[in-house]
């Protein structure tokens, strides 16, 4: 049995038990004036525990309102959002901005860490617990101060609190730069897209492979392809199943993001269901698209998905010999080809597709085989390194829930 006044992972030398308190004897309001919202240099506290940034005026504020000079290292965050995870330390960039009493800033005293105190109240176990149970609508619900400062909170000695929370800083900055990596080959990708297909009224991409010259030609997708249909369009739940085991994994929209095939989510469905969709199953090579939703979005399929069942999707089959699939699959990724969906993409509040209109949409086609091939290749790879990196993040930030799990009472 835990005991709740030790956490079950600590830094060594640390036998002391936490001591629980109010957050109250820990924080003092800071009230300092500032100037109204029309003059204001305003802050905001985003969401989720993003930040605190300073805000992008779309709409001036009223010279009625009141704002609050904001100081680097106070803790703040928003009365309405404090079920959102609504929480940062302002930062020394954003030192003299402003904000409502709506987003409150705290002085914290010598007892408490400042990254302590945010990583503490960050965590389910409180924002959630003690938000819910507060006082007001949970849809309109202010966490005001004084609700705040009679929360309970565990502590340990400064000397420790500093510690913990110079360990989650560095994994917070490991996580920073995972994601800059991240974003960084996304966008690397999205140059090359630009630069490696050829432009609208173009007939050969800006960069090249050596040892191509031929000019691309464009071509309709029905012309590439002899069968553009739909996959089964109706009602599926019915048929699902619990797991892969009692059926088959079924191919949704929600599997098909950035030109690629995942399954983090995953539908299975029954025997009779399955065979029952024999003559549209997919097969290594082919092509889908998202038909509503998300439209657009294609991925080819893998020789492990060979057979596969799919949902609500445009299949793309039996490819003339001089095609390379995941040519296709990059060419749609382009902006050009984007533009060019949204061109013939219908409905307001979800979007739709057809599968005619897509037997008639022209793409650009380099004239050998080995060119799309090359082409494919490298981006085949850019998008190895992009998952190998997504893994990466995605593993460091279970390991910081992990240890806050472990390290906080």
């Amino acid at each position: 049995m835990r005991n709740e006044r030790y956490p079950m992972i600590r830094f060594a030398d640390f036998t002391d038990s936490w001591k629980a308190r109010k957050v109250g004897e820990f924080l003092s309001e800071s009230r300092i004036q500032g100037t109204n919202g029309k003059r204001a240099k305003k802050l905001t506290v985003k969401l989720w525990r993003k930040g605190v940034v300073a805000k992008e005026e779309v709409f001036q504020g009223s010279e009625a309102t009141q704002y609050y000079i904001r100081k680097k290292g106070q803790f703040i965050y928003g009365k309405l959002d404090f079920l959102n995870q609504a929480f940062g330390i302002i930062p020394a960039e954003l030192d003299g901005y402003e904000s409502t009493l709506d987003s409150p800033a705290y002085d914290i005293c010598n007892e408490l860490n400042e990254n302590f105190l945010l990583e503490y109240v960050s965590r389910k176990q409180f924002y959630l617990h003690n938000g819910t149970i507060a006082d007001g609508s949970r849809k309109a619900k202010r966490i005001h101060t004084d609700t705040f400062f009679n929360m309970s909170i565990m502590i340990p000695t400064l000397v420790e609190q500093n510690q913990i929370a110079d360990l989650f800083r560095k994994m917070d900055r490991r996580i920073e730069l995972q994601e800059d990596l991240l974003i960084n080959l996304k966008q690397m990708k999205q140059g090359f897209l630009q630069k490696m297909f050829p432009k609208e009224g173009e007939s050969v991409p800006e960069i090249r492979f050596p040892g191509f010259t031929d000019e691309w030609e464009q071509r309709k997708l029905g012309e590439v392809y002899r069968n553009i249909r739909n996959a089964f369009v109706g009602t599926a739940t019915p048929y699902y199943v619990e797991s892969e085991e009692d059926g088959y994994f079924y191919l949704e929209s929600n599997n098909i993001k950035e030109g690629q095939i995942n399954r983090n989510a995953e539908v299975f469905i029954n025997e009779a269901f399955y065979q029952g969709q024999r003559d549209k199953w997919l097969h290594t090579g082919d092509l889908v698209m998202v038909q509503s939703g998300h439209v657009g979005h294609t991925a080819v399929i893998p020789k492990e998905l060979d057979c596969v069942a799919a949902h609500a999707l445009i299949m793309f089959q039996n490819s003339i010999d001089n095609i390379n699939p995941y040519f296709t699959n990059y060419q749609l990724q382009t902006l050009e080809s984007k533009k060019k969906l949204d061109y013939i993409t219908t409905g307001n509040t979800i979007k739709h597709i057809l599968a005619s209109e897509m037997k008639q949409f022209t793409v650009d086609f380099s004239a050998t085989i080995e060119e799309q091939t090359a082409i494919s290749n490298f981006f085949l790879t850019l998008d190895d390194a992009i998952t190998l990196h997504k893994q990466e993040l995605d593993f460091l930030k279970q390991t910081k829930k992990a240890f806050l799990q472990k390290m906080f009472i």
